[in-house]
């Protein structure tokens, strides 16, 4: 569903453009927490992916000289965003999709994951149900490539799909794999304010890349008192804090939020630009934004947090497991660069599948596990079903788990109230046993939230020991206890490993130095 568009240095626009400032932008926005080695593997490929996309069928807008075209973006050097008016992510699923169909693949819609079974330390297949009629299916599979997006879900406010629920992170977890930066969570700075039904509904960066313009309710652009050269094309985490500073010392919009102005673009260039932006407030808040200015806050968005995998591979550090996009750690660091998400799956989704591949080839071993194993699974899923007595009600714990995350894991944060937030995360995990759903398998919506809130509550619980452990200002981790960077944790990954007792192991990882053709881009700037 992204917007904005398909990060890529093509210099179509701006001929200046190349990946040495790409992976430049994209490592100071991270604030050097990237995994330098996916950054370059990134940087470098991401314009081959979009041509091969292109090559597929996407209908790229154009230049007057037929290149596709390429717009201003956050924190990027050079106009690099490959678009397609504002609705680019749909663009990009309607060429895959046909792709997908062009092919002898077979497709299990609407259908969830619960469990990934292991032999001998190596993924042998998972087990799942179809959310219709909750029939049991038992994937056996030699590898198992997870691409479930983030868990924008454990918050109240967010600009995510109710999808968004933190599976593929937490499965993976609890199979051993290690996870890394889950403290890194991006608001995105203008989502939709009013009226309260749509609140959190993205406002695409493209808005600002277009030329629109932020204000408070005292009319002063104050982008200048927070990033006066890059005004509002500065970073996300740096323009979503200005906005939430504004209204939190009273210069706020009567609906909370700040303005957005994109009425000097005019309504044909909106209508050629930003459609879906003019339908999405004119449908939604009776709102004509070539007349007057929308009213935006900070939303959460995307996490840079997820499955640590490996750079050439995206092999995960449980043999015959794999990630890319969102769910996987390493390429966005504290920060992730807007448009840099929809060319990261391009680039990471091909090396999974091709990494998958490679490991299938090489490895000939039996998929087969011990039919005791999936029928203890079974039975765990099906538990609030069979329940007697009173019980817990999964969306009252839903609702508590995102007020919760709200209060103590938002925008700005302190170790008291972390440490509250988590305790309040902990109680609920400790009502899990009693969740309790009526009726049956088929068309159960209370059945599917019991199981979500599993993953939603422990990857709260992650985010918040991961917050609570990185003491400083850096990125999306912007602790008001601590006073700016701290020059040790500038180096250091927290990674994020269940224990042999099943509990939640938290370590400090070294980031490995830059090499010398890559640190030298710095320098010679």
């Amino acid at each position: 569903m992204a917007e904005g568009g398909v990060a890529a240095s093509m210099g179509n626009v701006d001929p200046d453009d190349g990946w040495q400032t790409h992976f430049m932008d994209t490592m100071r926005s991270g604030k050097f927490l990237n995994n330098w080695r996916m950054v370059e593997t990134f940087v470098k490929e991401a314009p081959d992916r979009v041509y091969e996309l292109e090559q597929w069928g996407a209908l790229f807008n154009r230049t007057e000289e037929g290149k596709i075209s390429q717009r201003a973006f956050g924190g990027h050097t050079y106009r690099r965003l490959c678009h397609v008016g504002d609705r680019t992510g749909l663009e990009m699923i309607r060429t895959l999709q046909e792709k997908v169909l062009a092919t002898d693949t077979k497709v299990y819609m609407e259908t969830t994951v619960t469990r990934l079974f292991k032999k001998n330390g190596r993924v042998v297949g998972a087990l799942a149900y179809t959310r219709e009629s909750g029939k049991f299916i038992h994937f056996k599979a030699k590898a198992v490539v997870l691409t479930t997006g983030g868990w924008g879900r454990i918050y109240k406010v967010t600009s995510n799909s109710w999808e968004g629920t933190g599976d593929g992170a937490i499965l993976a977890y609890e199979a051993g794999a290690e996870l890394m930066d889950m403290e890194m969570v991006q608001f995105h700075p203008t989502g939709m304010v009013w009226p309260p039904g749509v609140r959190g509904i993205l406002v695409t960066e493209g808005v600002r890349g277009e030329g629109g313009i932020l204000r408070n309710a005292e009319g002063e652009r104050y982008m200048e008192n927070y990033d006066p050269e890059r005004m509002e094309l500065s970073s996300r985490d740096v323009v979503a804090r200005a906005n939430y500073t504004e209204v939190q010392e009273g210069r706020g919009s009567p609906h909370g939020g700040v303005y957005l102005d994109i009425s000097p673009l005019g309504y044909d260039n909106i209508m050629k630009k930003l459609p879906t932006m003019y339908e999405q407030f004119h449908k939604l808040a009776d709102i004509d934004i070539s007349e007057e200015p929308m009213e935006v806050f900070p939303t959460v968005h995307y996490t840079m947090g997820g499955i640590r995998v490996n750079a050439e591979t995206c092999e995960t550090t449980v043999s015959g497991l794999f990630a890319a996009g969102e769910c996987a750690a390493g390429l966005h660091g504290a920060n992730r660069l807007g448009g840099n998400s929809l060319s990261d799956l391009l680039v990471f989704g091909r090396r999974a599948g091709a990494g998958a591949a490679e490991y299938v080839k090489s490895n000939g071993y039996s998929t087969e596990i011990e039919a005791s194993e999936v029928e203890a699974e079974k039975e765990r899923v099906l538990k609030p079903l069979e329940k007697q007595g009173e019980g817990e009600n999964p969306y009252t714990i839903q609702q508590e788990l995102q007020q919760a995350m709200m209060e103590h894991a938002n925008l700005m944060r302190i170790e008291e109230s972390l440490k509250e937030g988590l305790d309040k995360v902990l109680a609920l995990k400790d009502r899990l046993p009693d969740v309790k759903v009526h009726g049956s398998t088929l068309f159960n919506p209370g059945w599917h939230t019991a199981e979500d809130i599993r993953h939603l509550i422990q990857v709260s619980e992650l985010i918040l020991r991961s917050a609570l452990e990185r003491k400083e200002q850096r990125g999306a981790q912007w602790r008001l206890d601590y006073e700016g960077q701290d020059e040790e944790l500038g180096s250091i990954n927290f990674i994020v490993k269940k224990d042999e007792q099943g509990e939640v192991g938290i370590e400090k990882r070294e980031i490995s130095p830059m090499p010398e053709h890559l640190a030298n881009l710095f320098e010679e700037e």
